[in-house]
Formats: structure tokens, sequence, C-alpha cells
């Protein structure tokens, strides 16, 4: 027994073409995954399908595609051209914008800029410069971000990327129980089965649907830096926009985190690995049911009170009489809060960090070498969704502050270090900060918090020193020198996918054959900029250009030479280096491979 692959190009109007098949054995296929590569074969009976025993068949469409990355210097140019782009005024004569105005698909373009700004940490002033673009387009303060734009397409893809790990700690283990242990939960009377208790299913429904919400709102401390800051920025730019509204700040960060991240997983979980296959039918209607309730329910924070006449359905009218209460609202409003805040102390005062949690506790001098009750101080400590400081008194100036973001671990320290019970370390980008509590349930309790805001931190730490580094070595494994790698494995692993893997080389070759393949469009826009910097008069209609955005002609004429100029250096240097590699490449090698049968 064997499974057949058939490769076909759907690129003709008229038909598609075959380009080949493989067979591969079944008895190859292990249950993990397997990697092999297959010479297409032309079919063994001409040109028509085989039918014997044929137990199915799967339809794939494949986008294949491929990139020859160059050695990292050969990008300097175009990739300083992109990180620059949200300085550039107007934003829509940058690079990037105009990368993302010529790509037809504009997911092609959106995808590569958005992992190499977040690569560089030049993604956030870039989103803010084009959502407020997006705002100078927006009439009413109920549509902010509502649209497909180039704000909200970034945004998206920030949150994929970013928030994999959130999403994952936040409704993982409500959406197994849901897809695991389902209950039945339609309510619409028509779609209601000969059997069905419309009443149970209702409270079914009322009980998975306020679990995730709950788990949601209660989720804002684990919601990643980044993320926050995005939504810090946009609160700020809808509030700017539409001063007179005092709900738009909500509705413009509700319309991501809620309508297009926690909706978008729950109705679609295996899209964002919190399940492995696609539901069966009654738990993907269950799935979209909580969806829809989430969604409203997100977006009562901004609009005060639902209006349930606005439902379509009756149905749902009805279900939501029972979301109405002020805390769900109170609850909607906390978590908005919490997500958008910032470190950065804006004079508008729109957020503040999140208080967590404070105490008194024992910290050891920091670089102090010898074990003494004198290295040991009494101080007040102070954890936010931001930062973690320690004051002389409470209500005093922090003394030290360590922002969240770079807290790599935090662990319990051995007794034996000090001779000290209770305590723990926070290890961060300078030396460890060790910590006496003052009971055990305090010391775990502080553990907890700190772990908690915490573990989506993408630089957090495999391995650690569970002991202090003293006269000149560690105590736990006597290494001699003090930044080796800790010499045992943190109690909470880095989890997968908190890192972020990009090759910001990559994602600039990915860019450059995007501007390659649209070099057409980049010289008519050119010439669009040019005729208008020299005429002046009334725009004809209709333009080769009238679908893109020139704010400033000179501005967008300078960027475009500039890139058509970048492009056409790193052409030639594609056609050298693949002369080079045609012509060193081992004949039969992946990048030199055989044409014809082989026998």
């Amino acid at each position: 027994m064997s499974a057949r692959v058939d490769l076909w190009n759907n690129g003709n109007l008229v038909q598609d073409i075959f380009l080949g098949e493989i067979k591969v054995p079944v008895k190859v296929l292990r249950n993990d995954s397997f990697q092999a590569w297959y010479l297409l074969q032309p079919r063994e009976n001409g040109n028509k399908s085989s039918k014997t025993d044929d137990l199915g068949s799967l339809r794939l469409n494949i986008c294949y595609t491929e990139d020859c990355v160059l050695p990292s210097e050969y990008y300097v140019s175009l990739r300083n051209l992109l990180l620059k782009s949200s300085d550039v005024q107007p934003i829509s004569a940058s690079a990037a914008y105009i990368l993302c105005e010529v790509c037809r698909d504009k997911y092609d373009a959106v995808l590569p800029l958005v992992r190499l700004l977040l690569h560089h940490h030049k993604l956030v002033p870039f989103v803010a410069a084009v959502a407020e673009l997006d705002l100078k387009d927006t009439q009413e303060a109920n549509t902010v971000f509502r649209g497909n734009s180039l704000a909200t397409r970034c945004v998206d893809e920030m949150m994929k990327i970013v928030g994999k790990h959130y999403l994952k700690v936040t409704l993982k283990a409500v959406i197994d129980e849901i897809c695991e242990s389902p209950k039945p939960c339609e309510i619409d009377p028509i779609k209601l089965r000969e059997g069905d208790n419309a009443e149970i299913n209702m409270e079914n429904l009322r009980y998975y649907v306020d679990k995730v919400f709950r788990e949601i709102v209660r989720s804002s401390i684990s919601c990643p830096t980044l993320m926050c800051d995005v939504f810090y920025s946009l609160r700020h730019l809808a509030a700017k926009r539409f001063p007179n509204d005092p709900h738009v700040q909500y509705s413009a960060v509700s319309s991501f985190v809620f309508l297009r991240f926690f909706a978008v997983a729950v109705v679609s979980p295996h899209t964002f690995h919190l399940r492995p296959h696609h539901p069966d039918a009654q738990t993907s209607r269950t799935l979209t049911l909580i969806s829809k309730a989430i969604q409203t329910l997100g977006s009562w924070g901004s609009l005060t009170k639902s209006k349930l006449s606005s439902f379509k359905e009756t149905f749902m009218c009805e279900f939501f009489k029972t979301f109405q209460e002020d805390k769900f609202t109170e609850s909607v409003k906390k978590f908005l809060d919490d997500v958008s805040s910032t470190e950065s102390k804006e004079p508008s005062g729109l957020s503040e960090p999140v208080h967590l949690k404070e105490g008194e506790m024992y910290k050891r001098a920091q670089g102090r070498t010898r074990i003494g009750k004198k290295n040991f101080k009494k101080r007040w400590f102070c954890l936010t969704s931001r930062e973690f400081t320690y004051h002389k008194q409470q209500d005093k100036e922090p003394i030290f502050t360590i922002p969240i973001k770079n807290i790599l671990a935090v662990e319990k320290l051995d007794e034996s270090s000090f001779n000290k019970k209770n305590m723990f370390q926070v290890l961060h980008g300078e030396k460890p900060l060790y910590i006496q509590a003052n009971n055990c349930v305090e010391a775990s309790e502080w553990i907890e918090a700190l772990c908690r805001v915490t573990r989506c931190n993408q630089k957090r730490l495999n391995f650690y020193h569970p002991s202090a580094f003293l006269n000149g070595s560690w105590l736990c494994c006597k290494a001699t020198i003090e930044n080796t790698v800790g010499c045992a494995r943190c109690t909470a692993d880095v989890p997968a996918d908190t890192q972020i893997e990009i090759d910001g080389d990559r994602e600039t070759e990915r860019i450059y054959s995007l501007f390659t393949i649209n070099m057409s469009k980049l010289q008519k826009l050119e010439e669009a900029c040019g005729s208008i910097a020299v005429y002046q008069g009334p725009r004809k209609e209709p333009d080769d250009y009238s679908n893109f955005t020139i704010e400033d002609s000179v501005a967008t004429f300078h960027t475009l030479k500039q890139i058509i100029d970048i492009v056409e250096k790193l052409n030639e240097s594609h056609e050298k280096y693949q002369k080079k590699r045609s012509s060193s490449a081992k004949y039969g090698s992946e990048e030199n491979p055989i044409v014809g049968k082989v026998s």
C-alpha cells in the first residue's frame, strides 16, 4: 500500500497542468514527521489517473516560495531604509508603507515587514504612525479600527507572533474542557434537535461563556509587554482623534484584543495551536456561540450598556439578559485599562501600571562577598505590571528598579547560601537580587506573583544557580566564572512558543523579492510623483496611481528612488551569486539538481 501525491500547476487559464507524482510506501510513514526528497515521476498509466485501490483523496493548495538569502552586509541599505520608516513624514512616503501599497496581497508584505520591525524593536512607532493615518480617515468613533487597513493588519500579525503563549496560558485549559467534554449549547430554536432541552443548553452555554470570560479578564498580568505598548499607543491616538467620546479609548483596544484576538482564537483554536485538530460540528457550533458572546461582552467595556435590540437573533438577546450586570462591564474596563498601561508616564495620564503586590522583606546588598547580618537590609518591595522595585520605606522613591521585561527567572535560593530560610532570587541583567521573605508562605506568594507576571518574557532562562556566588565561586557547582550558565534547570522551563525566532536577513530578502516583483508599479508611482510635483493643476481621473496614497509627492519620490536604486544593486548581487553557485555546486545536489530521469 502506498500514498500517491500529485503535483499540479493551476496557473493555466484553460486547465490545471500535471507536473508529476510520487508514491510513498505506507510502511515508511511513522507516527511522527517524515522527511525525504523524492523525484517527481510521470504517471505510470499515461495521462489517466488510476482508480485502483483508491482509498480517498486530499486536494491541497500549495504556495511555494524560494528566496536566496545573501550575507547580511548586502541588506544593510534596504534594512536601514525600512527601519527608519516610522521617522518619515508623512508615513505614506516611507519605504515600509510603499511596500504594502504596491503589493496586491497585503498579507504578503505585512508578514515579513512586521517580523523585521519586531526583530529590530521598531514595530511600535511604525504601528502608531500608520494608525494615526488610519484615524484621519475615520469619521465616526464607533468604527475605529474596524476596517482592514495596514494598521489593523500589522497589529493582527503582531498579536499572532507575540501573543501565542499568552493565548495558550489563558485559554488552552478551558478550550480543552469544551472540546474533550462537550456539552450541548445550541440555543437557536431553529437548530434545536428533537429531544434537546433549550434551558439546559442555555445554562451550559452560560457556564462556558462565563468561564472563558473570567479567564480573559484576569489574564492581563500575562499580556506581553509589546502588546501592551501597542494597545497603549492605539488608545492614546483614538482618544486624541475623538476627544469628546469617553468610550473610544476602550473600543480602540477591544476591537483588537477581543474581536481580533480572543474571539478568533476561540472559534478557531486549531489555527492558534490551542488544539491539534479542527473540532467536530457540534463543538464548532459551541465555540462559535462562545466567540459571539465574547465579542459582545468585550465591546461592553467601550459602549457601556449593551443595546439588546441590536441583536439580529432574538435568542441571543434573551441569552445576554443574564450578562447585563455592571460587574461584567467593570471587569472589561479594568482589563482594557490593564493591557493598555505603559511604562512611560505620558502627560495625558490615560493609564498607570497595575499594582500587584507590596510588602516588607530583606534584601542582600549587591556585590558583597562576605556573609553577615549587615549585608541584609530591610526594604519595602513593590510589584506592578511594569516593574519590580524596592524602597527604603513605604511611600518613598524607589532605590532600585527592575523592569518586568528584564526579569529572566525567579527561583528559590538554597538555605546554605547565607544560612537563612525563606530566600529567593530574582535574576535579571545584572547581579542576582537575593531576597528573604518573613515566612515560607510569603516567599511562595512573591515567587508565584513574579513568575506569573514574567512568564511571557521572551528571554527567560532555562538554567540557573540554586546557590550564591561567594568568594570567587558558585557554592552549588564550584564554577569560578560568575556569568557561567546555571547548573540546575529552572523550575518553570521556557515554553518554546515564547521564543520568537526571527531571521532579519531572510525577512529583508523576502521584502526585496516583493519589491522586485512589483518593480513596474514602483516605477509608475515614481513617474506619478514626478508629474504631481511638476503639474499643480487638478488631477485627472482615472489615474494609474489613483489607488495609492500620495500625501507628499516630493518625499514619496525621494523614497521610491532609493528603493529602486537599492533593488537594482541587489539584483546585480543576486546574479553574481547565482552564477557562482551554479558553477561551483556539485551536479546532482539540491542546488544543482540532475535534469531528466535517473536510472
